[in-house]
């Protein structure tokens, strides 16, 4: 590792809404368009810029509830922020995107822009330090870029997330009946992950869910550490329901 690495905080990023500003208006990466009141994009620059919204650490319900609605609610959306790390489409590589963002931001009056705090990261331990130290604040990981890497549309083998437990989505294909204390609830699900493997998930439910568990067909969330030689992820545990994807 050498100081042409450059990280950012991140927390929950797989579910914090991610932005496009595409000069006229913002959109979530889908396409779909968001109804942001006027007054939150005034003054903002006609370049494209791409980040998330983001209320403060441990509020993406409120995030996600605002950022969704047909009818923005000016007091809701006081409390957001545009979280700027890249430029769509921009020359230069992402360290010199990392500045240009900067000079944006500044050259605009606005105070719901901002830009993205990216750290040079010199060696393993530096890189150590500064994941600890954002987990210890209540992040959940970091999310690396390669500073001499251009812009590239879609994912980008430039930019890694790190984070001390993985995460990933499979499909329910069926329950497996519980056994014992388990008895009359589900004890564990039949999954397939992105990649087409099928395994099972028997651990990280409440009683609750295991009474009404995810629907067949529906998309879950499960945590786990790394994979096996054939692809099977070890130690897999549920998380949550799949969000839908923005």
């Amino acid at each position: 590792m050498t100081s042409k690495i450059l990280s950012r905080a991140a927390e929950r990023w797989w579910r914090l809404p991610g932005a496009i500003w595409d000069g006229r208006g913002l959109r979530f990466r889908s396409g779909r368009a968001i109804a942001a009141p006027g007054w939150f994009t005034e003054g903002w620059p006609a370049a494209a810029l791409d980040g998330e919204l983001w209320a403060g650490r441990s509020r993406f319900d409120v995030t996600s509830a605002s950022v969704r609605r047909l009818a923005p609610d000016d007091t809701e959306w006081r409390a957001l922020r545009l979280m700027v790390f890249d430029l769509p489409g921009a020359a230069g590589s992402f360290a010199q995107r990392t500045q240009r963002i900067e000079s944006l931001v500044q050259g605009t009056s606005s105070n719901t822009l901002m830009a993205a705090q990216q750290t040079a990261l010199v060696d393993r331990a530096a890189l150590r330090t500064r994941l600890d130290s954002v987990v210890r604040g209540g992040g959940e990981g970091l999310v690396l870029h390669r500073a001499d890497a251009p812009w590239a549309a879609g994912r980008s083998t430039a930019v890694l997330k790190l984070k001390p437990l993985q995460d990933a989505e499979a499909q329910v294909l069926a329950f497996e009946a519980g056994h014992g204390r388990l008895a009359g609830v589900m004890g564990a699900l039949r999954v397939r992950n992105a990649s087409g493997v099928e395994f099972r998930i028997g651990s990280g439910f409440t009683d609750a869910q295991r009474r009404h568990p995810p629907a067949v067909g529906s998309w879950v969330t499960y945590t786990h550490r790394g994979h096996t030689p054939s692809g099977v992820p070890r130690f897999a545990s549920y998380w949550r329901a799949a969000e839908v994807d923005l």
